[in-house]
């Protein structure tokens, strides 16, 4: 009789300590094999953010600013054009009967470069990013005799092209595709926001000239080095937005 009240209390020892090792949570890893499903993917104002954080981050560790405050603006406009005075001077014959002191046009400086928030689209069918890069800047007319005759606040989006390719090896990575200024995007404006008429036709000459020459030289300067700051990003984010776009699968949400 004993022995078998023994076994009885035995047995419900054995099935107590069961029903308590059943309800413990279990290890990370046989939890994801009783599960069977995948790990969640970043969601995807993750992979966007980070995205146009690295590159933010990138262009301006890569001297953008810099790139932008020494664009040889002056030479350009000194050189270019069929006029022997090149731009500059074409211009300036123009005006000069109205304002002398134009002639004595010796400095054309950029200051206070700017790179403001980037815009982030993506195309249609999921393939394609497209960086909107916008930068800004002020012009400073200068002349030895006034000193500053005028300040210019211009703006620019230069949009790059961000595709997923796949190499021999079978890794993806991301690549550069088309990188350009929109035409007629470029804006300019004078600062003291009203000038004499003579000064205005000024302005407004100058930003017909820069509205030809400065998209394209900004955009010579910054997309090679959009393109080196897609090569230093983090591998692993590279790597998770490229598989995206391979796919064809949205994460850039629409706004």
């Amino acid at each position: 009789m004993f022995q078998t009240g023994g076994l009885i209390v035995l047995c419900g020892l054995l099935a107590h300590t069961t029903a308590q090792l059943e309800v413990l949570p279990l290890p990370l890893d046989q939890n994801l094999l009783l599960a069977g499903t995948p790990p969640q993917a970043p969601h995807p104002t993750d992979l966007a953010g980070s995205l146009t954080s690295g590159l933010s981050s990138g262009l301006l560790s890569g001297g953008l600013l810099g790139i932008l405050q020494n664009l040889p603006l002056l030479n350009i406009l000194k050189t270019g054009g069929d006029t022997s005075g090149g731009l500059l001077g074409g211009l300036l014959e123009k005006v000069t009967s109205l304002v002398p002191v134009l002639n004595n046009i010796i400095d054309l400086k950029i200051t206070n470069p700017q790179l403001l928030e980037l815009g982030l689209v993506q195309s249609p069918d999921g393939h394609r990013l497209y960086v909107t890069i916008p930068l800004g800047m002020i012009l400073n007319v200068n002349t030895p005799l006034v000193g500053s005759l005028l300040k210019l606040a211009v703006k620019l989006n230069i949009t790059a092209e961000i595709l997923a390719v796949k190499n021999e090896q079978g890794k993806i990575h991301l690549v550069l595709g088309d990188c350009t200024h929109s035409p007629g995007r470029l804006q300019i404006s004078l600062l003291d926001g009203f000038a004499p008429l003579p000064v205005q036709s000024l302005v407004d000459s100058l930003s017909g000239i820069l509205n030809e020459v400065l998209p394209e030289l900004v955009q010579g300067k910054v997309c090679p080095l959009v393109n080196e700051v897609l090569s230093h990003l983090d591998v692993t984010l590279v790597h998770s937005i490229a598989d995206m776009l391979i796919h064809g699968l949205e994460f850039v949400i629409k706004v």
